[in-house]
């Protein structure tokens, strides 16, 4: 199956496709010495595409089908990990992943969205979008941690959680909330990071946490462009327009004081070296956790208070 290619990487992988093809007769020295020049025009490009993304080809970036989801993730950063299923009231959601693992020699609760990569398995993880047993699986699996004093580490990626009628039914806002509430007063150290879309209350459900990360070319709102463009113009075709004025990319949020870092991703996005980008995640989130681990177990209530009420900036 040919994988996708956003418009603004259409040059780039048209230039790599030209280097492997020369590439079969490298023993020609003027192929050769064709092939260095490509490479140097080709690292240009990245340079100046890369360098000047508008927030909208930045949420392209995040949604691109061959970027790493948290299951990814886990098999590149994590050894023993062991999943665990099912809220024990109704049903396991698989649009929520979760359980024991190590990074390195620490043991973590891991628990994050996941999406399917065809038709068959979007189906099966409902296209990453949670109902409320998700929710609750994930507020179990952090319980669970918190009697074993282990630290969770949550990662974000969905397009909210689901808005059908058997999930209000089922109490969706609830479950959220609840999580909300549950995860604020932790006893554990919580761990964020942000690695793909990170939409609403679907994303929000596990994303209260000590420390807050977003990958270089991931997005987090309250709304999704489209959305927000079908709310205030009665159209999609404006979703650009939107993205701009929401201001979702990592470097809007970390100068407002929502996230704390930034993962730096490899040139391209994380679709382009899985390997590298779970990599560079694995290292920021153990120097965090590191940092965490001294931390006294009645004081993380006291700190996230002080941390999300920071949160916001208004004109008196």
């Amino acid at each position: 199956m040919a994988k996708m290619v956003l418009d603004f990487e259409k040059p780039i992988i048209e230039l790599e496709q030209k280097i492997e093809e020369m590439r079969r007769y490298a023993g020609n020295p003027d192929i050769a010495a064709e092939i260095v020049k490509i490479e140097v025009r080709v690292n240009q490009l990245q340079q100046t595409i890369y360098a000047g993304l508008t927030r909208w080809q930045k949420v392209q970036l995040a949604r691109h089908p061959d970027r790493p989801y948290t299951l990814d993730y886990i098999s590149l950063m994590t050894k023993d990990f062991v999943e665990l299923h099912g809220d024990r009231s109704f049903r396991d959601d698989h649009a929520i992943v979760g359980g024991f693992a190590r990074l390195d020699d620490v043991a973590v609760m891991i628990i994050g969205h996941q999406k399917g990569r065809d038709t068959k398995s979007n189906v099966y993880r409902n296209f990453g979008m949670p109902n409320p047993e998700g929710y609750r699986k994930a507020l179990r699996l952090m319980k669970l941690a918190e009697k074993f004093r282990m630290p969770v580490v949550t990662l974000l990626d969905t397009p909210g959680a689901y808005p059908g009628l058997e999930a209000e039914e089922r109490g969706q806002a609830e479950a959220i909330a609840r999580n909300l509430f549950e995860m604020a007063r932790l006893r554990v150290p919580i761990v964020v990071a942000i690695i793909g879309e990170g939409a609403s209350g679907g994303a929000l459900g596990l994303g209260v946490g000590d420390r807050i990360l977003m990958m270089e070319n991931s997005w987090y709102s309250v709304i999704s462009p489209e959305s927000c463009s079908s709310i205030l113009w009665r159209s999609w075709e404006f979703k650009e327009q939107a993205a701009e004025a929401l201001q979702l990319t990592a470097p809007d949020l970390k100068k407002q004081g929502i996230i704390d870092d930034i993962v730096p991703e490899p040139k391209g996005g994380a679709h382009r070296n899985p390997e590298q980008a779970a990599r560079v995640l694995k290292e920021t989130l153990l120097q965090e956790l590191k940092a965490l681990a001294k931390v006294k177990p009645e004081k993380f209530l006291e700190r996230r208070i002080e941390k999300f009420s920071k949160m916001g900036v208004w004109v008196g």
